[in-house]
């Protein structure tokens, strides 16, 4: 066969140094007997190679492209290393999977990285799952073994295995998390978090860093989780093996000591810490070592916070928490204590830095006994004990030898801590195991641990490979197939090699007890007994000291050196014995188990080994650390084959811990050494390849002939299969399956794809013939009709020339005689224009000749006459100036003159003269001015008088200016302060005036916005009716959305509070039924929910001899849970009308305030006219009782009357007192009627007054018209209430002086009304200043200053409404007080009288009420029922009523208008306790029925029922949003005297849970149809194509259930929704129970889609779509399309366009992010990763598109969450729908058996 394939262009794996395996091609056919293939290698290189010439082994062949990536690698056609590899690496490197399943194995390859596959989501979608229709995963593996726990009744293990590094650690944690989340805990709330807390502790003081693995675990350990018979966790248990205690005392370079001491260092600030006296990590050897201290990425201290905290959630206390760390102090300092040399056989202690002191203080020992026995020894002899000295190299040892004898009894004292916290009482009925232990390990140097690791693998291999062989012999012998041994590989020799008698472990330990045994002389035992005796031993050849042994994964070499040393394991005996002498007391445990020898634990169950740490006696210290090993090891190995193993093999990548890269090498390695490839040797040799019938004919139909398809499935396999493979060896048939040898598969791929090829060739061929011949026909017709339009266009050429040229030759005749009279008229034209243009050009000539003399006149005129003036003004300024000269000279002489006379004395007289003159004109003046002075003088007299009169003036005015100065003084501050704001101002102004620019650039836009503005503000006046669409729907959508949370968050309190009641009911139940047991005839009936009143009225009326003392706590516990229903209630009616209140209060504005006076004078008219018309009733009420008084009154009148004439009572016999007794008891009722009808009219008088205060005088008569003279005859009848009439009038005239009264303060009212109108009038006057004020504000500040202002408003109007309603409810409940009281006194009074009415008046009285009966024609629609009727009433309405039977033929909600009708007749009567108690047992009992009968019918049905009763509570309200739906008639059928208000929450809540029920209940009938119908069910014939499975078949576990179809989901949905709507339930009810079921398909079909990679495929895409249409259809059938429920499938047709889209280029991506909106970027990138071709002809998806469709999408923001909650229940909500329905109207079928109800 192999000859076959291996032909040109087939592809081979060939051996590659750097790879592994290298892929290549075969670019030539191979021929036997050819010793070179020709391989052409992926990069295009040419090679030759070269075969083994002695075996001819050809290179394997590679699977086909569609087998690559598989979930499963046994489902691989060719089995061998190169396929096994690269499939992982495929998986790992491009479809980031680190999960692959081979065969009963679990691969997981580390990431190195946080991936969020760990969720709870995760865990819920693989909960309930078979192994093998979900993706590969830890939680796949534990859901299996957890299944099996449970259908099997057998325990379960899991081996979790691999080198350090590879993830063992959190794969173990992941799966007891698993287990934790999924079975919950039965008793103990908190043992799932032990468990889970178990994991910190374990780490922190048994992980290390190492160079491999920053958190290794140096130890391996077996957790037994322990569950009950219902499958809950009830506790755990652990065990531990060969712990590294070496590393205590030396670390290798770049590794830590254990976590717990870095945790402790870093703590050491802490005050708690101090006394530890505790450093750095640098400061002590033992952690120092490795000289890396610090983790990257870990913070110790926070680390030590988890470490604590896990301790104290496991019970132990701070107290042993301080001595662990005390003691691990201790360690640290014993680590620090210096050893100094004393001669060359003695040492002593350097205790310089006390180091010693503070391990001796820390563990409170002696330090002289501790010093002395760390340098000394004790040697026994036969006569004496002597102490001797030792080295310091010895005493080195002994030191390290303590401190890790130390930490390992502290281990395993926290190991039995932990065993202890997480042990339980009770008996465990199963347990699942999880082995985390250390894989096959192989370094340069091994030594003894290497060796133990490795001894430990064997066992575990050969129990795999023996399970592995059971299983493969199982599946053979259930198909009844020919069985035939498989060759596989048993590592016993290997094992006897190491543990049989004269092995290598015997012979150490005989070496240990030799006084002078050493590693050489072991080693030379084991070559003398099992060198060339043994295959699986050998000895290398450069070295004496070492060995090897051949191990089923590899060569290991093991060096001899401290095999002896590490085996014996010694300590210095007296330094225990120090230690046990310690007052320490957590120390002294430590050691308690080496004084006396513990008793054994009880044993296990059976088929269960014992857990938990053994208590081991001084003699089992002295065994050797081999034996013991070797003793735990057979153990755990009996407690793994007393279970159903499952294995998790864990695999490192590579040794940089880079995420998502592989090194083949190290891969390769390690999955020979986990036993991988054995596990696929062993599967090849036998039929790797199985097919169920009907998977290999889905397939390989394409291979059928038309004649071989048969009507029995297995017939026509055989047949085709007997055709195709002719060798019978390679295939046989079992029942149920067809297995395949190893490659049959890919042969039969290889014709499949042949056959789809030379079909896709005729395909082609055939399209291409079509398609040319369509073209040669296309190409024809168009020739001829463009040789046809061609022709006819030349003939229309032909004729038009033709015609054209006749036309020429008549158009060339006119033209030319055009052409020439034109010519002759252009030449006749020019000759004119140039005579013309001649003549003008000679006379313009001529005129500028003429032009230019005269010009030339002028200017030789204007130039003589300016030389003329020219010459005249130059010869005048020459005679000028010479006058001037002339005159000079003249001046100058006269001037010599005059100065020489002025000298003479002659000058002086003439002088003289002049003077005398002057003098006597200055004396006349002077008279002149004393005669001036005079009058002055007489005018200043004058004016001193007059102006003392203005002083005296000018004085007052002086004070007022000091006044005034001295105000000025004092608001001198004033002034400063007034300066300094002007200065501000100023500088506001400066910095506004540089603003002013910026403003005027925005003037504009300004003026827009304010012409905007003011449109706004007109229409302000609509704003009641109209509001701008964009906030008033951005405000509704915000408080929707708020409402609809908080109704999400409320219903989930709701679903919380159901759990809790369900839970108290089952304790209640089981409570019961003990007391039963010992007290029979015992029951408790459940109470309700109710008010406060109601409660204790009821539990009043309850106390009795009749209920016992189980049913008062019963009461108060129920109470309990009512009220806090109702606090939640509450809260949430205070929330939803909040929200009411804002939603309503935003679409009001000012018209709100224009029109609150009038709506608050109608409300006040309302309220009076119910008051008014319920005194009337009440009237009417007492007026009867009086009537019915009277008659009482007459017949006794008469009776005393006979009885005085037929002498039967004596006036002082005993019925004569009788007689008079009840006569006064009438008569005083009478007077107590009286007044209370004198109370109401006068009410009734001022409720008139007040309604027609405009015509008050006339209503004053018209109530006296009504005054009781209308019963005067029946009153006045004896003459003896003539004083009670004369006694009313006198009442009435003070009732009409109070109506006056009641006017004035009506008038007040009035006022204060007005006045508050006025006020209104002003706030909206304010309110619009304000706004006109915000107009000028930026847009950004008015939008805030108006909202603030609005809230405000709001706020105030909030706090008056709820002012004035708690005085309303107050006078309410002062008027039903009053009431109640009438009432009462009523009915005692009636009782008396009944009580000593005659037996005789009795029968007339009750044939009197039959009259009254039957007189009463109309039915009110009321029923009334007797208190013993009660219980038979809900039983017969509510236990025992089946919806399939009676109720199928009820009109819609008839149980429920039952109840309500009976309710209106208990509020009719004004019976409280009858109210209680009717709906408190209806709640009860429909919540009993629902949890007794939880069907979807019966859910439905009282789903409805309970809607509809809650309709009808509303409906009759009487409430004004309510009622304005009902009839006239249904109005006056409204309640009267309860307020059940709160009863309606209660319904409402209880509405929610029955929904929340009815949801879960369709939830589990769709959920295991949904993925089968969805996915798995081929839906369109012959698109999809199953591809080849492993060994991990669907439905492994359980058998395979009926199949399910897209038809039976939609047959459902047919019965879910006619049903609900038989039963009556609202259309928007059914609308929101349609979209929660087509959101859970699409959350059920998208998670599985994204958790399996079969199923991402272009056909899987397309069978989607196809099903998304049918529900589409079925929508539109049922007239759903607006109920969201399209809408909830919008993520699953988007995934199905994702693998349908084309995903290529940029421009795809780009496509697939626009298109992909309800995705996540999780969903889109995984869905790229899993896609994987059915067919040859499809293409994976690159890592480069997947990449940049990241890049695309990484700005989104959005859920990190990978799968959809399919959990989440959408918040109901039950609009208000009133019935139509008349309550008198509805009739009661007698099929009821309700004959006890009477209508009224």
């Amino acid at each position: 066969m192999f000859i076959v394939l291996h032909l040109q262009f087939a592809r081979v794996w060939i051996p590659d140094t750097t790879e592994v395996w290298r892929s290549a091609e075969l670019s030539r056919d191979y021929r036997p007997g050819d010793t070179v293939l020709h391989l052409q290698l992926e990069d295009e290189t040419e090679v030759e190679y070269k075969l083994d010439p002695k075996s001819g082994a050809l290179p394997p062949l590679r699977n086909p492209d569609i087998l690559v990536g598989e979930n499963d690698l046994t489902a691989l056609s060719y089995l061998h290393e190169p396929a096994v590899l690269h499939n992982l690496r495929v998986r790992f490197t491009d479809s980031k999977l680190i999960y692959t399943y081979c065969g009963i194995i679990l691969v997981a390859i580390n990431p190195y990285e946080s991936l969020p596959i760990y969720g709870s989501d995760i865990i819920n979608a693989y909960s309930g799952q078979n192994m093998g229709d979900m993706d590969p995963h830890i939680f796949a593996v534990s859901e299996e073994a957890y299944k099996q726990m449970a259908r099997d009744e057998k325990n379960q293990s899991i081996i979790v295995s691999g080198e350090s590094g590879a993830g063992k650690t959190v794969s173990a944690k992941y799966a007891m998390r698993y287990f934790a989340t999924v079975s919950g805990s039965s008793a103990e709330s908190s043992v799932e978090e032990k468990v889970l807390a178990s994991s910190p502790i374990m780490e922190a003081i048994g992980n290390a860093k190492t160079t491999r693995n920053d958190n290794s675990s140096r130890f391996g350990k077996y957790i037994a989780i322990d569950f009950d018979r219902k499958h809950h966790i009830i506790g755990a248990n652990m065990r531990t093996y060969l712990l590294e205690k070496s590393r205590v005392v030396f670390q290798a370079s770049e590794e830590r000591n254990y976590h717990i001491f870095y945790q402790l260092c870093a703590c050491a600030h802490l005050p708690e810490f101090e006394p530890l006296k505790l450093g750095s990590a640098d400061d002590f050897p033992y952690t120092n070592q490795g000289r890396s201290p610090v983790i990257e990425g870990v913070n110790d201290l926070k680390e030590m916070q988890a470490t604590r905290k896990a301790f104290s959630l496991l019970g132990i206390t701070e107290a042993h928490q301080m001595g662990l760390f005390q003691i691990l102090s201790a360690i640290l300092h014993l680590g620090n204590v210096e050893v100094k040399e004393r001669g060359s056989s003695s040492c002593g202690i350097s205790d310089e830095s006390g180091h010693l002191a503070v391990f001796c203080d820390l563990t409170e020992v002696s330090y002289e006994s501790m010093a002395h026995w760390l340098c000394h020894k004790k040697l026994k002899t036969t006569t004496e004990t002597l102490n001797k000295p030792v080295t310091r190299l010895e005493a080195v040892n002994g030191r390290d030898a303590l401190s890790k004898h130390i930490y390992a009894k502290l281990f395993s004292w926290i190991v039995g801590q932990v065993n202890k916290a997480l042990s339980t009482s009770s008996k465990p009925h199963s347990f699942i195991g999880v082995l985390d232990i250390y894989g096959f390990e192989t370094f340069e140097v091994n030594s003894f641990e290497q060796f133990c690791i490795n001894y430990a693998n064997e066992k575990l291999q050969q129990q795999f490979n023996m399970h592995v062989f059971k299983l493969e012999q199982e599946e053979y012998m259930k198909e009844q197939i020919p069985w035939t041994l498989i060759d596989f590989y048993d590592n016993q020799p290997c094992i006897n090699l190491i543990e049989a008698k004269m092995g290598l472990l015997d012979l150490l330990d005989e070496e240990c007890t030799m006084p002078k045994g050493s590693d050489e002389s072991w080693a030379q035992k084991l070559y003398n007994t099992h060198l060339k005796k043994s295959s699986h031993f050998e000895k290398p050849r450069m070295s004496n000291t070492a060995f090897i042994i051949l191990h089923f994964a590899d060569k290991v070499e093991y060096q001899c050196d401290g095999f002896l040393e590490k085996n014996k394991d010694t300590v210095n005996e007296e330094q225990i014995n120090v230690l046990k002498a310690s007052k320490f007391a957590l120390l002294v445990e430590l050691f308690q188990d080496e004084e006396t020898p513990a008793a054994q634990s009880t044993t296990a169950p059976a088929g269960r080994a014992k857990f938990g740490r053994t208590t081991q006696s001084f003699r089992e210290h002295k065994k050797s650390v081999g034996l013991q090993f070797r003793n735990s090891l057979h153990l755990l190995m009996d407690t793994l084959n007393a279970t159903t193993p499952h294995y998790v093999r864990c695999i490192k990548p590579n040794d940089v811990k880079a995420p998502f890269i592989m090194d083949p090498h190290r891969a390769v390695q390690q999955l020979r050494a986990c036993g991988v490839l054995e596990t696929i040797r062993i599967s090849a040799t036998g039929f790797p390849s199985r097919w169920t019938y009907q998977e290999f004919f889905s397939r390989y139909r394409v291979l059928m002939r038309k004649k071989d398809i048969l009507s029995d499935r297995k017939l026509t396999c055989q047949n085709v299969l007997e055709r195709l493979v002719q060798n019978k060896d390679k295939y046989q048939f079992g029942k149920t399956k067809i297995f395949f040898r190893a490659g049959q598969v890919a042969y039969l791929e290889k014709l499949r794809a042949d056959k789809l090829r030379t079909a896709c060739i005729n395909i082609q061929k055939t399209i291409r013939c079509w398609l040319a011949r369509k073209k040669y026909l296309r190409i024809r017709q168009a020739a001829i009709t463009l040789q046809k339009y061609t022709r006819g266009h030349q003939a229309r050429c032909l004729c038009n020339n033709l015609r054209r040229t006749r036309a020429a030759v008549i158009f060339q005749k006119n033209m030319r005689m055009w052409a020439a009279r034109r010519q002759f008229l252009r030449q006749k034209a020019a000759a004119v224009l140039i005579q013309r243009l001649l003549r003008g050009y000679t006379a313009r000539l001529e005129y500028k000749r003429l032009v230019f003399e005269r010009k030339a006149l002028l200017i030789q005129r204007w130039v003589r006459g300016f030389l003329a003036r020219w010459r005249f003004r130059r010869i005048k300024r020459a005679v000028v100036y010479l006058q001037c000269c002339v005159r000079r000279m003249l001046a100058r002489r006269e001037l010599k003159k005059l100065k020489i006379e002025a000298r003479s004395v002659e000058h002086f007289k003439k002088l003289n003269v002049g003077m005398e003159n002057k003098i006597m004109q200055l004396q006349r003046k002077l008279d002149e001015q004393h005669k001036e002075n005079r009058e002055l003088s007489e005018r200043i007299s004058t004016l001193e008088i007059h102006s003392a009169a203005e002083m005296e003036k000018l004085h007052v005015q002086l004070k007022t200016l000091q006044e005034v100065e001295e105000e000025a003084r004092h608001r001198g501050d004033l002034v400063t302060s007034l300066q300094e704001e002007l200065e501000l101002v100023r500088q506001e102004l400066e910095k506004n005036k540089e603003m002013v620019a910026d403003l005027n650039e925005k003037n504009t836009l300004l003026k827009s916005e304010k012409d905007e503005m003011n449109r706004l503000i007109q229409e302000q006046e609509q704003q009641i009716k109209e509001k701008p669409e964009s906030t008033h729907q951005e405000s509704t959508e915000h408080l929707q959305a708020q409402l609809n949370e908080e109704r999400f968050r409320y219903q989930n309190l709701l679903t919380e509070h159901l759990k809790l009641e369900e839970r108290y009911a089952d304790l209640r139940s089981e409570k019961e039924a003990a007391v039963d047991l010992s007290k029979p005839g015992h029951n408790r009936a459940d109470s309700g929910y109710g008010s406060s009143q109601t409660e204790s009225v009821h539990s009043s009326v309850l106390t009795g001899s009749e209920v016992s003392t189980m049913e008062k706590e019963d009461a108060v516990q129920t109470a309990a849970d009512v009220s806090l229903l109702l606090k939640l209630q509450r809260r949430v009616t205070e929330l939803e009308k909040e929200n009411m209140d804002l939603q309503s209060e935003m679409d009001t504005k000012e018209e709100q305030l224009q029109q609150q006076q009038t709506k608050e004078l109608e409300d006040c008219q309302r309220i009076l006219g119910a008051e008014r018309d319920y005194e009337a009733l009440k009237r009417q009420e007492l007026e009867s009782d009086n009537k019915k008084l009277k008659k009482d009154l007459q017949e006794l009148r008469q009776s005393l009357s006979k009885g005085k004439g037929s002498k039967v009572a004596s006036p002082g016999g005993q019925a004569y007192n009788v007689v008079l007794e009840q006569l006064n008891s009438t008569n005083e009722e009478l007077e107590v009627r009286k007044e209370e009808v004198l109370i109401l009219r006068s009410q009734l008088v001022n409720q008139e007054a007040f309604k027609h205060k405009e015509t008050g005088s006339e209503g004053d008569s018209g109530e006296s018209s009504r005054s009781p003279t209308l019963d005067l005859r029946e009153l006045n009848e004896d003459g003896e209430l003539w004083m009670a009439y004369e006694s009313l009038k006198e009442t009435n005239r003070i009732l009409a002086s109070q109506l006056q009264t009641q006017g004035q303060s009506h008038e007040k009212e009035v006022e204060g009304l007005r006045a508050e109108l006025q006020r209104l009038k002003a706030e909206l006057d304010q309110q619009q200043q304000m706004m006109s004020d915000s107009l000028e504000l930026p847009h950004d500040a008015r939008i805030q200053a108006g909202l603030q202002h609005e809230i405000s408003r709001l706020t105030q109007q909030n706090m008056d409404l709820l002012e004035q309603t708690g005085k309303q409810d107050k006078m309410i409940r002062k008027l039903k007080k009053h009431l109640k009281i009438y009432l009462k006194k009523f009915g005692e009074a009636e009782g008396v009288h009944i009580e000593q009415s005659s037996p005789e008046n009795v029968v007339g009285e009750s044939g009197r009420m039959v009259s009254i009966v039957r007189k009463e024609r109309d039915f009110r629609g009321m029923l009334e029922y007797r208190k013993e009727n009660e219980n038979r009433l809900f039983k017969i309405l509510i236990t025992e009523l089946k919806p399939r039977g009676v109720a199928v033929n009820l009109i819609p909600g008839l149980p429920a208008y039952i109840l309500f009708m009976c309710l209106r007749h208990a509020d009719y009567a004004n019976d409280d306790q009858r109210v209680s108690t009717l709906l408190n047992t209806s709640i009860n009992a429909i919540k009993s029925v629902l949890k007794k009968r939880g069907d979807f019918e019966t859910i439905s049905f009282w789903l409805a029922n309970t809607c509809r009763f809650l309709h009808c509570l509303k409906q009759y309200s009487g409430e004004e949003g309510y009622t304005k739906h009902n009839t006239p008639r249904q109005n006056e059928h409204c309640l009267m005297n309860f307020d059940l208000s709160e009863y309606c929450q209660v319904l409402s809540d209880l509405a929610i849970q029955i929904y929340q029920q009815l949801i879960r209940v369709m939830e589990n009938i769709l959920h295991p149809m949904i993925a089968p119908a969805m996915l798995e069910q081929e839906t369109i014939q012959g698109v999809m194509g199953v591809k080849p499975t492993g060994m991990r078949k669907r439905t492994s576990s359980f058998p395979e259930d009926s199949s399910h179809s897209l038809e039976s989901i939609l047959k459902q949905l047919d019965v879910f929704y006619y049903t609900l709507l038989q039963h009556g339930n609202d259309t928007d009810l059914v609308r929101q129970v349609i979209k929660q079921q087509f959101y859970l398909i699409c959350c059920i079909t998208l998670n599985n889609l994204l958790l399996r990679k079969d199923m991402c495929s272009w056909s899987k895409g397309l069978q989607i779509r196809y099903n998304v249409c049918q529900l589409e259809e079925w929508l539109l059938d049922k007239d759903l399309q607006g109920s969201g429920a399209r809408e909830s499938l919008e993520p699953l047709i988007q995934a199905a366009q994702l693998l349908q889209i084309k995903k290529k280029s940029q421009d795809d991506a780009e496509a697939i992010c626009t298109m992909c909106s309800a995705l996540t970027t999780q969903q889109i990138v995984k869905i790229l990763s899993l896609y994987t071709p059915v067919n040859e002809f499809e293409e994976r998806v690159s890592i480069s598109f997947i990449k940049s469709v990241q890049n695309l999408l990484k700005d989104r923001k959005e859920s990190s969450q990978l799968l959809m909650d399919a959990k989440i229940i959408f918040s109901v909500t039950f609009p208000f729908n009133p019935s139509s329905v008349a309550l008198e109207t509805i009739q009661i079928p007698s099929s009821l058996n309700l004959s006890f109800l009477t209508r009224v």
